[in-house]
């Protein structure tokens, strides 16, 4: 009976051929034979041999697969690990340039704040010294200026001593306050009888603007209406605007042509400086005429009269404001603007509230005033010493 042998795996396969396709080999019970195989048997052998001869091979090649499949899994496993750490490093640099970016922009911001802060400190610093500079220099000025109006004080309060600005109990001013007058010198006198059938007694004047009874006094004085109520209207607000009735008419009738002298350019100049009170006037001692000093401007001789222009013995010189020129004057011009000042400087502590009085008290008193100044213009002035 012929035996069926199966062929040898493939070494693709990777499986061992199965038990049912090895031969078996087949032996005789007979005792006649003995123990000699039968041909089927070397058949057998032979193919067995050759299937022992492929199983080297076969497994070589299984060997290799595995290797190859496992350094395959291996080498898709480091990949994906590589895959990882370069997204876990990318991810960190990202982070990384963001916080660099976010630094950057910090210092961009405290360098910014940093100059804003300086230029800040400089321009204040800059400002601090001008406003020291210019406190400094105004300082300067108005120690200046105090010094220069020293003699202009020293000169008010001579004149302020010889104006009637209050009295006293224990010395009354009489002019002021007709009621102390005796009778035989307070009755009326030639040129204010009244006719018999009604009184013997002065007429009182009334002012109809203001209301006040006004008793003319011993002098023979009497108060204009008009000029009383000007006066009156200017006492309620005191001012030293020119425009107001009652000073525009003094300067238009009295300190007008009081300051009008020869010389027009200084005229100017000296009513300006009379008006703001910055007109100094200084004596000249005999014995420093011939002396002068460097740092004062002398714009006139001491023999002629800055303001007239006539030769005059000048004992007294001007200053205008701070100016260091000086201008001598005669004694003529020095009684005409000294007659000017003493107004200005009356009607100033009216306006400053220094003189206690009723109307009527100061507008006589300003009535004298302007009396001295159209005396001064007409060319009386009181002789020296």
């Amino acid at each position: 009976m012929p035996l069926f042998v199966s062929s040898p795996p493939q070494p693709d396969q990777g499986l061992l051929p199965p038990l049912a396709a090895v031969p078996v080999p087949w032996k005789s019970t007979d005792p006649c034979q003995g123990h000699r195989e039968s041909p089927g048997a070397l058949v057998e052998t032979s193919a067995g041999e050759e299937a022992q001869g492929q199983e080297g091979p076969a497994a070589t090649q299984l060997d290799v697969l595995r290797l190859r499949s496992s350094s395959m899994e291996i080498r898709e496993k480091g990949s994906e690990f590589l895959k990882e750490e370069l997204h876990r490093a990318q991810k960190e640099l990202k982070l990384k340039d963001e916080e660099c970016e976010r630094l950057s922009k910090v210092r961009e911001q405290l360098e910014q704040e940093l100059e804003e802060l300086t230029a800040s400190l400089f321009e204040e610093a800059h400002k601090m010294v001008r406003e020291a500079n210019m406190k400094q220099a105004a300082s300067e000025k108005q120690l200046k200026e105090a010094g220069g109006k020293i003699d202009m004080l020293q000169a008010e309060v001579t004149a302020l001593k010889t104006l009637v600005i209050t009295s006293t109990p224990a010395s009354p001013n009489r002019e002021l306050h007709p009621q102390l007058l005796s009778p035989t010198k307070a009755g009326p006198r030639k040129g204010h009888f009244r006719h018999k059938s009604t009184s013997s007694t002065l007429c009182p004047a009334v002012c109809p603007a203001a209301g006040h009874t006004l008793t003319p006094d011993r002098e023979g004085k009497e108060v204009d209406t008009i000029l009383f109520a000007e006066f009156q209207a200017w006492r309620e607000a005191p001012t030293l605007d020119k425009t107001c009735p009652f000073l525009e008419r003094v300067h238009r009738e009295d300190v007008g042509p009081c300051l009008d002298f020869t010389m027009q350019e200084l005229s100017t100049l000296v009513r300006a400086a009379v008006e703001d009170n910055t007109l100094t006037i200084e004596p000249v001692a005999s014995q420093t005429l011939p002396a002068v000093k460097v740092a004062e401007v002398e714009c006139s001789s001491t023999n002629t009269c800055a303001l007239s222009g006539l030769t005059r013995t000048c004992r007294h010189r001007i200053r205008l404001g701070d100016s260091e020129s000086h201008y001598y004057i005669s004694p003529s011009s020095r009684a005409r603007i000294t007659a000017v000042c003493n107004f200005f400087t009356y009607i100033r502590y009216i306006q400053q509230g220094l003189v206690r009085q009723d109307a009527e008290p100061m507008f006589w008193e300003i009535m004298r005033l302007r009396k001295e100044m159209s005396l001064a213009k007409l060319g009386f002035f009181p002789q020296e010493a």
